[in-house]
């Protein structure tokens, strides 16, 4: 039992009514991922303009960056795939957007469209990098995890997604 509970403060949650009964860490969790995924989402979009990039939406940098990475071509199955984007319409609209800004090209391999970054949408991922250099690795650092156990947290949320996937599964079911 944490300090905090000894005190009979409680878990911090969003939604008491969720953290009663078994696992109320859980709910912790949850309140904290959805914190986090709202300034994670601000953050992408700020450091995006402070990059000199146009205004985007996060999921238009999540898939720049995603179409960025490798310097390979990538298909529409490839981004909802690894962006765990259910809704194909989006990541297409995000594609169509990033396209209008001379950011990615879209080409074919076989029947399917892909999409490549181009020299000015790479350039401009070289400098959210930069950007993001300055302003979040020594804030990071400073939370004291050592680089190990982020990974651990991050394998974590990975198995997490995949638990909260099937239960959507499962939901959808009833």
């Amino acid at each position: 039992m944490t300090d905090r509970r000894q005190a009979g403060i409680g878990p911090v949650v969003s939604a008491r009514h969720l953290a009663q009964g078994e696992l109320p860490e859980l709910s912790e969790v949850e309140f904290a991922l959805s914190m986090t995924g709202h300034a994670f989402h601000r953050w992408i979009v700020r450091c995006m303009a402070a990059a000199g990039g146009p205004a985007m939406q996060p999921l238009e940098v999540l898939v720049l960056h995603l179409v960025h990475h490798r310097a390979r071509p990538k298909t529409l199955a490839d981004i909802c795939l690894v962006l765990n984007i259910e809704d194909t319409h989006l990541a297409n609209y995000a594609i169509r957007k990033l396209v209008g800004h001379g950011l990615v090209t879209q080409g074919r391999k076989g029947k399917e469209k892909t999409v490549t970054i181009t020299p000015e949408g790479a350039a401009l991922c070289e400098r959210y990098g930069e950007v993001r250099a300055g302003l979040l690795l020594d804030a990071a650092r400073q939370a004291g995890v050592a680089p190990a156990e982020m990974s651990r947290i991050a394998a974590l949320l990975r198995h997490l997604s995949g638990a909260y996937d099937q239960a959507a599964r499962g939901a959808a079911a009833l």
